[in-house]
């Protein structure tokens, strides 16, 4: 999946971090392990994954 997608971080739960799309709220949270994602990461904030990446959007 190389296409850009904007996710809100909804909660962070000790090394995982769990991801809402931005664009289907009502899908299911997916869960990253936070050494993935952006060490500035909080919750409530946005990450964008696009070419297998985690950045700040």
């Amino acid at each position: 999946m190389f296409e850009r997608v904007e996710y809100t971080v909804a909660r962070i739960d000790g090394d995982y971090a769990y991801l809402q799309r931005v664009d289907d709220p009502s899908a299911e949270e997916k869960c990253v392990a936070r050494a993935l994602l952006p060490a500035e990461i909080s919750e409530g904030c946005r990450v964008a994954y696009e070419m297998l990446e985690y950045s700040m959007a």
